[in-house]
């Protein structure tokens, strides 16, 4: 419609990713849109350095808003984003994925009486006890526009009771933003090189999420799981992330990582590094969704540490195997998924997720939804 305006939030390097190519077509068809940045990832390799490797500009509006607990952020980010929908008088807004910025700004929506798109509507890991569970289905059971990346996760919302009306399965936009940005990647980045890295000869590991990393004894499995792998002639490329780190310390398990053998521990990369690692890794070790996806989409096998998934089209192909906080499980996957086999085909779309997001929030049942 004419008068569309959409406001974006997103709080984290992984939902800038994948808002991205949102930002990117609406910039193209000159759509009135404000991106909004809660300051849930507030370091520069998470953020700053983001914005630089997407072509984005930074946001129009940064609440700053990071660092502190979870409960905390909900409470100091939905009335900041009230105020910013109030002041803006968007049509939509789009938030993206289960993150705490996702729920603020469904709730903060919700408030305001504006539309709310959910992009990755409908994944499912079926755990009411992970927080990014429940933040997906209260962002999900309050949207007006329900995106969901595969038609498993939109049988997810009609099995939910959800009006079939509402949902649009568009494929992930993540692939879209893989599919921009990869080429500039692999053009720009020298990290095989200063790491001193070949393809294929060697293991990227990722862990970040709360379950893991904030419970000392999962943290040491996975830390047992790494050096198993390296006790083998692996050598392994560890990115720590913050929480993490300040997890290591916590526990008082930071020279047990540096002891690994074969193990490199570094601070979190550039959107373009991390990328190029990971198409270029012989195994990807990660309790992350995003990576499973990515994973998924370059060929390159995925150990996910953890006991359940959303994203179970990756399990159910064959690209990633469930390992749990078991050091002996991620070992055997690790032997089990990097045996010579036959490439698998991607469930996460072409790379025109974006195209159909935009299409769906100009149609006219949109028009209708965003001016009641």
């Amino acid at each position: 419609m004419a008068d569309l305006k959409v406001c974006v939030v997103a709080g984290t390097r992984p939902e800038t990713i994948k808002v991205a190519p949102i930002l990117w077509e609406l910039v193209r068809r000159e759509i009135p849109h404000v991106f909004v940045h809660t300051g849930q990832h507030y370091s520069h390799a998470l953020r700053e350095q983001a914005f630089v490797d997407l072509g984005l500009a930074p946001p129009q509006v940064s609440l700053s808003i990071g660092g502190i607990p979870v409960s905390h952020q909900v409470a100091r980010m939905t009335p900041a984003l009230r105020a910013v929908f109030a002041r803006e008088r968007p049509s939509v807004v789009i938030v993206q994925g289960d993150t705490t910025s996702a729920l603020a700004g469904a709730l903060a929506a919700a408030a305001e009486g504006v539309a709310l798109a959910h992009i990755e509507a409908g994944l499912r890991s079926f755990d009411n006890a992970m927080v990014e569970e429940l933040n997906r289905i209260v962002t999900d059971s309050i949207s007006d526009l329900l995106f969901a990346p595969t038609e498993l996760s939109r049988s997810n919302l009609i099995t939910e009771g959800h009006d079939a009306a509402r949902i649009t399965v568009t494929g992930n936009t993540g692939v879209d933003a893989l599919t921009v940005t990869l080429p500039r990647a692999r053009s720009q980045s020298d990290v095989l090189a200063r790491l001193r890295l070949v393809p294929r000869g060697y293991t990227l590991a990722t862990l970040h999420r709360p379950e893991l990393v904030d419970q000392e004894g999962r943290l040491r499995a996975a830390l047992e799981g790494l050096a198993r792998l390296a006790s083998r002639g692996w050598r392994i490329v560890f990115p720590v992330h913050p929480r993490t780190l300040g997890n290591l310390r916590r526990f008082g398990l930071e020279r047990a990582l540096l002891a690994i053998p074969l193990l490199v521990a570094i601070e979190p990369l550039s959107y373009f590094d991390f990328l190029v690692l990971e198409e270029n890794a012989a195994l990807i070790v990660s309790d992350s969704g995003g990576v499973q996806e990515e994973s998924c989409v370059l060929g390159v096998p995925c150990a996910t540490m953890r006991e359940n998934t959303e994203r179970t089209e990756s399990v159910e192909i064959g690209a990633s195997a469930l390992v749990g906080y078991c050091a002996q499980a991620l070992s055997d996957a690790a032997t089990q998924l990097t045996q010579p086999r036959a490439p698998w085909v991607s469930p996460y779309g072409d790379g025109r997720a974006a195209e159909r997001i935009v299409d769906t929030l100009l149609s006219a049942e949109v028009s209708r939804k965003a001016a009641r």
